[in-house]
């Protein structure tokens, strides 16, 4: 049988694996098991922070709906429960846009929720 020699698997991967740690500092870049901790840990940090994404713009909608509703006299329990009495099937999102751009038809909505 003859004998196999992996140099060049070897560094391939190794220099996927380096290519792949640019940008990190230090040895974090230059050494091939510090480059690999450094990657496994920032694939973790980015899988949690898809997450947190969402929790994040999810949290800043609630907040300038608030704001908006407060303008039109509404705390933000009531406008959503108001909504909700109203049959209005508008996501967070998209009444957090219309507050930020359009007071007027917010103004509107705010009153649909106030008349529930």
């Amino acid at each position: 049988m003859a004998r196999v020699k992996r140099g060049v698997t070897s560094h391939k991967r190794h220099k996927r694996l380096l290519n792949a740690a640019e940008g990190k500092t230090g040895t974090n870049r230059k050494l091939v098991k510090r480059a690999h901790e450094a990657q496994l840990h920032a694939l973790a940090y980015a899988t949690r922070d898809r997450k947190q994404r969402k929790r994040d713009m999810r949290q800043l909608w609630i907040i300038r709906i608030n704001a908006a509703a407060r303008l039109n006299g509404l705390s933000y329990n009531a406008f959503i429960a108001g909504l909700k009495k109203a049959n209005v099937d508008l996501d967070r999102k998209s009444l957090a846009d219309i507050a930020v751009r359009d007071a007027s038809t917010f103004g509107r909505i705010a009153e649909l929720a106030r008349g529930a």
